[in-house]
């Protein structure tokens, strides 16, 4: 049986919701790398939940900015967030792959202060989105 769009939205904020409280706990656990890359696939979900429930059938891309901007065509307030949220795009490859980076590693490099504001980020993106969706 086909879901609604509203129901695809639904199943795909829930996901984001689910990730975003094991990114909470990698950045109070120390796992930064980790804690920024799970905030942006959380944003990332989050904006195709949004995008699912509008009926689009199929939303591909990684990029929060893209994502952003495609959103805008349903609700132009999300192309100012993309704005703000599209810093995490910058966390999709370097948190993951010691080439991503000039020196050092991913596990060495991600601070305290970028996981917290990471996480914020991706919590904000989950808010907006399930705003809307209601």
């Amino acid at each position: 049986m086909r879901r609604t769009p509203h129901e695809e939205g639904d199943r795909w904020l829930r996901q984001a919701r689910e990730d975003l409280r094991w990114a909470e706990h990698l950045a109070r656990e120390g796992a930064y790398h980790l804690a920024c890359f799970l905030a942006q696939q959380v944003a990332e979900k989050a904006l195709k939940a949004f995008l699912y429930a509008q009926g689009e059938e199929i939303v591909l891309g990684h990029s929060v900015e893209r994502l952003c901007a495609a959103a805008s065509q349903f609700d132009a307030e999300f192309r100012a967030k993309g704005r703000s949220w599209s810093i995490l795009d910058g966390y999709y490859v370097p948190t993951r792959y010691p080439n991503g980076l000039p020196d050092g590693i991913p596990a060495d490099v991600y601070t305290e202060a970028a996981a917290t504001e990471a996480v914020r980020l991706a919590a904000e993106a989950v808010a907006f989105v399930a705003e809307r969706l209601r």
